[in-house]
């Protein structure tokens, strides 16, 4: 069952798929792998990539941690097995990167949409559960820029197709997990 967490910054969406990762490794025989999405460009971004990775290890023993920050699609065809729970963390960085690479990450602007396609049929496809964490920025005022109304636009509709393709939705606010949609 595949599982998409939107929420804000700091909202907690992180921790819950985590914890999803957390409760799939009781289990016996299964793994756990999360599939980082950010590029490390900058100083302040190597640190925060840093102290994600300590501070997950500590948090959720097994869980393996591996980046991809533009081939998505082709990292979840690769990674999903039926005894593995991948997580990715997050989509609004990968899509944010195919649309604007950060500068100096040696990678040039890529249409989103033409990711997202590829995206969902390996999504329709791949064994085992998938969990999804993305922010959820549509809440708020229209962005001044037509390029951050054009990205606002690309992430909203993102979340829509993966609404449709994934068994659950979950908003996360302030740490609490709101229930969007559950199929069973």
């Amino acid at each position: 069952m595949h599982e998409l967490i939107l929420g804000g910054q700091k909202s907690g969406k992180s921790r819950a798929a985590e914890s999803r990762a957390a409760r799939w490794l009781q289990a016996d025989g299964r793994e756990a792998l999360l599939i980082a999405t950010a590029l490390a460009a900058d100083v302040e971004m190597r640190e925060r990539i840093a102290r994600h990775r300590r501070e997950r290890a500590a948090r959720v023993p097994g869980l393996v941690t591996i980046e991809e920050p533009r081939e998505l699609a082709e990292a979840l065809r690769r990674h999903c097995a039926a005894q593995r729970l991948v997580v990715v963390d997050c989509l609004t960085l990968w899509l944010t990167q195919l649309a604007m690479p950060p500068p100096g990450a040696g990678v040039g602007e890529s249409e989103p949409a033409s990711a997202i396609g590829p995206l969902l049929l390996v999504l329709r496809e791949v064994p085992g559960p998938v969990v999804l964490v993305s922010n959820e920025i549509g809440f708020g005022v229209a962005p001044p820029s037509a390029e951050a109304r054009r990205f606002v636009d690309a992430l909203g509709l993102l979340h829509q197709a993966l609404a449709e393709v994934c068994a659950r939705v979950t908003l996360m606010v302030a740490g609490c997990e709101l229930r969007v949609k559950e199929t069973r």
